[in-house]
C-alpha cells in the first residue's frame, strides 16, 4: 500500500516539475497539460505495442510533449493569442489527435507487453515487486530532477528564469523572448507527456481522457509542497514538487479510503482539490502580504534610528 503511494506520487511529481517550469519560472498560465499527458500515455502506449524499446517509447512521448508545448507557445507568440486561451485551444486539439494515435480508441490496454513495471522486478529480482517499482521509479525522477537541475543553472536556463521574471530585462539583453517561452514552455510539456508515459506503463492502459483535471492537481501539489520550506533555488523548488507531489497522493489515497467516515465519495474530489488550491493562494498571500509589512516597519525603524543618531550627533 505504501508503496504504491509512493510510485504514484513519484510518477506524478515529474509532471508536477513540468507544471512547476510553466507557472513558476516562466510565469506563464499552461493548460496545455490536460493534453499533453494523455499525448504522452498515448504516444509510449502505441510505440510499446508496436515493439519498441521503452526508454526509445518515453522519449517518443517526450518529444510529442514538446511538440505540443511549442505549438502553444507559437499560437502565443505568433498570433498575440493570451498564453492561457493557447493553452486550451491546444489542449482542445490534443484531444482529437491523441484518439488518432490510439487508432480511433479511446483506451489501448498494454496487455501482454514488456512495461518497464513488468521489468523493473526482474532488475531487481532480490526485492519484493513492489519495492522494485519504487526503486526503479524514484531513479527514474531523481534523473530527470538532476537533468532539470542541471539545466536551469546554464545561460540558457537562468535566461528563461530571468525572462519569467522581467521579460524586459531580457530584451534588453539582446536575446529572444519568443524563443525562450517556446523552448521552455516545450520543455515543461515534454515533462508532462514524459509522466504520462510512465503513467501508461503503471496502470496498464492508456486513455485519450487521462489529462481531464491534471493542471489542477498539480498545482494543488505545488502549493503543497510550498508550505514544507521556502526556497529560490532550483534544486529544492524541483524537490518541494517531488514531495508535495506524494503528499498530494498520500491524501487522495486515504481520502479514498477513509472518507465515507465523514461522508466523502471520490466524486467530491475534484471539488477539494479546488477549494485546497484556492485555500493555499489565500493563505500564500497574507504571508505575502504579512512579510511585505513586516519588511516595511522594519524599514522604517532603520531609518528612523539612522536620523535620531545624526541628531544626537548634531547637538553633540
Amino acid at each position: 500500500m505504501i508503496e504504491g503511494i509512493f510510485v504514484d506520487g513519484l510518477v506524478f511529481s515529474i509532471m508536477v516539475i513540468g507544471i512547476l517550469i510553466s507557472y513558476r519560472i516562466l510565469d506563464f498560465a499552461d493548460l496545455t497539460c490536460d493534453g499533453s499527458v494523455a499525448t504522452g500515455a498515448a504516444i509510449a502506449t502505441m510505440a510499446i505495442v508496436s515493439g519498441f524499446p521503452i526508454t526509445v517509447a518515453l522519449l517518443f512521448a517526450f518529444l510529442g510533449g514538446v511538440l505540443a508545448g511549442m505549438v502553444t507557445a507559437t499560437i502565443h507568440n505568433k498570433l498575440k493569442i493570451p498564453g492561457l486561451l493557447a493553452g486550451i485551444l491546444t489542449m482542445t486539439m490534443l484531444y482529437s489527435i491523441n484518439l488518432r494515435i490510439l487508432g480511433n480508441k479511446a483506451n489501448v490496454p498494454l496487455l501482454r507487453v514488456t512495461t518497464l513495471y513488468t521489468k523493473l522486478p526482474t532488475i531487481f529480482s532480490f526485492m519484493a515487486p513492489e519495492w522494485a517499482s519504487l526503486v526503479g521509479t524514484l531513479l527514474v525522477v531523481l534523473l530527470v530532477k538532476s537533468i532539470i537541475d542541471v539545466f536551469f543553472r546554464t545561460d540558457l536556463g537562468v535566461s528563461m528564469g530571468a525572462m519569467g521574471g522581467n521579460e524586459q530585462m531580457v530584451i534588453s539583453q539582446g536575446i529572444n523572448p519568443e524563443l525562450l517561452k517556446m523552448m521552455g514552455i516545450g520543455l515543461s510539456n515534454g515533462l508532462i507527456a514524459l509522466s504520462g508515459g510512465l503513467l501508461a506503463q503503471y496502470q496498464g492502459f492508456a486513455d485519450a481522457n487521462l489529462g481531464q483535471g491534471m493542471v489542477v492537481q498539480g498545482l494543488a501539489a505545488i502549493m503543497i509542497g510550498e508550505f514544507l520550506f521556502s526556497s529560490n533555488r532550483i534544486s529544492l523548488l524541483t524537490l518541494r514538487a517531488i514531495f508535495g507531489a506524494i503528499i498530494y497522493k498520500a491524501l487522495m489515497f486515504f481520502g479514498r479510503k477513509y472518507g465515507y467516515l465523514v461522508n466523502i465519495t471520490p466524486n467530491d474530489f475534484k471539488l477539494l482539490t479546488g477549494i485546497l488550491v484556492i485555500a493555499s493562494l489565500f493563505i500564500a498571500q497574507t504571508r505575502s502580504a504579512a512579510s511585505s509589512a513586516g519588511a516595511k516597519r522594519k524599514a522604517i525603524a532603520r531609518s528612523q534610528q539612522r536620523r535620531d543618531t545624526m541628531e544626537e550627533e548634531s547637538h553633540a
